[in-house]
């Protein structure tokens, strides 16, 4: 990477990037470590990984360049912080909790809030799910799943009522809101339940796909209706 961004002879393109330009490369490599995990695709998680390390050295050498750290100052920092969460493997012995330590770690940065430390940059549905167990920490989330289901249901009637692109917008979010608040009542991660719905729709619409013998556009809506139940069926046989 050194020799990538030397200012006479380097690459062009990666001596052109710093930290914002690649930080969406990052993000990609990071999923597509997640993805080679779901297909239980061995060889190429060994690709993706070191697609994903590779992100890991190109932000330590821009950083070092300008004289902030290096890769061996990652790989201390990181060191460190899981002897630190870890006292009774590495320490003391004295288990005092993961979260009791994150969050001792986060007043030691100065945070003042439940909610500092909660990345903008996760996907939205993560982000909704830890920023709700943060609040769920202090004593503020339902009793039992009857509160957030009767939340959503009267979030659905405030997006239908919504006039303005603004107001179908700011309610819409608050209905995905929700859904992440009744997906944890019943110890469910959204994430992981979209991701799973992802994936049957796309099977089934492939198979509608299929069965139409490429005419699907061709169909009325009534026909893939009726298409889409005739393969939902056959998945429950």
């Amino acid at each position: 990477m050194a020799r990538l961004r030397d200012p006479e002879n380097g690459c062009e393109w990666d001596k052109a990037q710093d930290f914002k330009s690649i930080a969406p490369y990052t993000i990609e490599e990071a999923y597509e470590v997640a993805d080679a995990i779901e297909r239980d695709d061995i060889p190429e998680l060994k690709s993706e990984l070191g697609d994903l390390l590779l992100q890991v050295v190109f932000h330590a050498r821009m950083a070092q360049e300008a004289g902030h750290f290096s890769f061996d100052d990652v790989a201390a920092a990181i060191c460190d912080k899981m002897e630190s969460r870890h006292p009774h493997i590495f320490g003391d012995g004295i288990s005092q909790g993961w979260e009791t330590i994150k969050a001792k770690e986060r007043a030691d940065k100065g945070s003042h809030s439940a909610m500092d430390g909660v990345a903008r940059a996760l996907p939205a549905l993560l982000r909704a799910e830890k920023l709700q167990k943060r609040a769920a920490r202090l004593g503020f989330d339902w009793p039992d799943a009857e509160g957030p289901a009767d939340k959503l249901a009267e979030e659905v009637e405030e997006l239908r009522a919504a006039q303005t692109g603004q107001e179908q917008l700011e309610e819409a979010g608050d209905v995905l809101f929700g859904a992440v608040n009744l997906a944890r009542a019943y110890g469910i991660a959204p994430e992981e339940a979209l991701r799973a719905t992802n994936d049957k729709f796309e099977r089934r619409f492939r198979e509608m796909e299929r069965l139409s013998n490429g005419g699907f556009d061709k169909l009325t809506l009534e026909e893939k209706e009726d298409l889409w139940q005739q393969v939902k069926a056959g998945e429950t046989k």
